[in-house]
């Protein structure tokens, strides 16, 4: 990641709590198929322009999740690949 986002940065100290099995169930962490289909309707409503308020706050919070966990997981991927070199 050539710019550090001031989450990525706050999350750094996690990286030192890591174990290969954390790492690997933070890169396998998937949403159950109730969830992906709520938030499919989510993103329909969203690209119509049709999501209430409250469904665009629910969004907006699902968006900051997967920010989340995206970082996560690319902490996961590097710190995996550390351990197998």
């Amino acid at each position: 990641m050539v710019t550090t986002s001031y989450l990525d940065r706050l999350l750094d100290p996690l990286t030192d709590a890591f174990t290969p099995t954390m790492a690997l169930a933070l890169l396998e962490l998937r949403a159950d198929t109730e969830l992906e289909a709520h938030i499919g309707e989510l993103r329909r409503k969203a690209n119509d322009g049709t999501l209430t308020p409250a469904e665009d706050a629910e969004y907006k919070n699902f968006v900051e999740a997967v920010d989340l966990i995206s970082i996560m997981q690319a902490k996961a991927r590097r710190f995996l690949a550390k351990q197998s070199a």
